[in-house]
């Protein structure tokens, strides 16, 4: 499984010209699924992301000290199955992301897993297969990539 993670000052998707999720200050995190990820690699991309320190602590002054759930801030999941894409010369090649069949379920369990793992609250997500239009203030920019056990792959 592969996340990229965006530290955002806001964010918001957008299916068919309607907003269907958005959250303020957080995080934002694209979701590819690779076709061999199993529950092991979902647990571990939840823990490793609502744990990641990107946030400053004011009291403190302290930079990189605080994760999203200490901030209480918002989680936006977004399933990218383009993140697991290759180039063959100068077409996509995207036969190693998870078939769509797979991919849903094993996805709504994901979001699933973040809900009951923070705020239910706090975790949005977009449309699972839908073509949709991201939108966000990355806050800094801090974005950070997270691949689950490479030794699975």
């Amino acid at each position: 499984m592969r996340a990229v993670v965006q530290r955002v000052e806001s964010a918001s998707v957008e299916v068919e010209g309607r907003t269907v999720s958005e959250i303020g200050p957080g995080l934002v995190v694209l979701v590819g699924l690779h076709e061999s990820d199993v529950d092991s690699d979902a647990d571990y991309i939840c823990r490793k992301v609502l744990n990641m320190r990107l946030f400053p602590n004011e009291k403190t002054g302290r930079a990189w000290d605080q994760n999203v759930m200490q901030k209480n801030f918002g989680v936006l999941l977004v399933s990218q199955f383009t993140l697991y894409g290759f180039l063959k010369g100068n077409k996509p090649d995207f036969h190693v992301a998870m078939s769509p069949e797979k991919a849903k379920p094993f996805y709504a369990s994901l979001v699933e897993k973040f809900r009951k793992s923070y705020n239910a609250e706090a975790v949005k997500d977009g449309v699972f297969g839908a073509m949709m239009k991201v939108k966000l203030v990355n806050d800094g920019p801090v974005t950070m990539q997270l691949d689950s056990s490479k030794t699975s792959k």
